[in-house]
């Protein structure tokens, strides 16, 4: 192993333990309370260390923010090619809705993940570099489902009414609003993911074409 691999992998390590120590740092305290200094208090590092991985703090948050995102998107995908590969697409057009379920019958963002999209958005909003940022990562959260659309309806198995782009748009605001909702009525992990589901499923319906007879 060289001496740059080494080195490389060192300061993955590093980032990670940040961007771990500020997930705790900010469900404790909040994005705006949760100071470099306790960050790098929490991951055992100094300001220094910081400094050489984040230029800011909402830069780090920012991150912190796209992770969550990334690993909803990637829930979703893994879902659909393990419902592939047990054929559970097969005779779909008869059974639409409970196809769309079983794609979303996933784990949805927890309190902590929520609370964060929704700071970083109210953050985006007073800054326009965070905004631009912010409408990068969620133009590529939006790519990345409408792949997911377009690879259910690949096959023609399932045919949507609206173009995928525009059906993540509507699926995304849809997780969004539903997750805010269900955090906001303190509801556990578990139902949130059964809320947050099932609204989903509905509007999937909405936009799936029937089984033509």
């Amino acid at each position: 192993m060289t001496d740059a691999v080494v080195t490389s992998r060192r300061r993955e390590a590093t980032r990670q333990k940040l961007l771990d120590a500020a997930a705790q740092v900010f469900a404790e305290v909040g994005l705006d309370a949760a100071s470099v200094e306790a960050i790098c208090e929490r991951a055992g590092f100094t300001r220094g260390a910081f400094y050489s991985n984040f230029e800011t703090k909402d830069e780090l948050f920012l991150e912190l923010a796209a992770n969550v995102a990334r690993e909803r998107v990637e829930s979703v995908r893994a879902r659909v090619a393990e419902l592939e590969r047990a054929g559970a697409f097969r005779g779909a057009a008869e059974s639409a809705f409970e196809i769309i379920q079983q794609v979303l019958d996933i784990s949805a963002d927890d309190r902590l993940g929520v609370l964060l999209m929704s700071e970083i958005r109210i953050h985006a909003l007073r800054s326009e570099t965070l905004a631009a940022a912010y409408l990068a990562q969620d133009d590529e959260m939006r790519r990345n489902v409408a792949q997911i659309i377009d690879d259910i309806g690949r096959a023609n198995v399932l045919r949507f009414r609206l173009p995928s782009d525009e059906a993540a748009r509507l699926m995304l605001t849809v997780w969004e609003g539903s997750a805010v909702r269900a955090a906001m009525a303190g509801l556990d992990y578990e139902e949130m993911c059964r809320r947050t589901n099932a609204e989903l499923a509905r509007v999937a319906e909405l936009i799936i074409e029937p089984p033509a007879r």
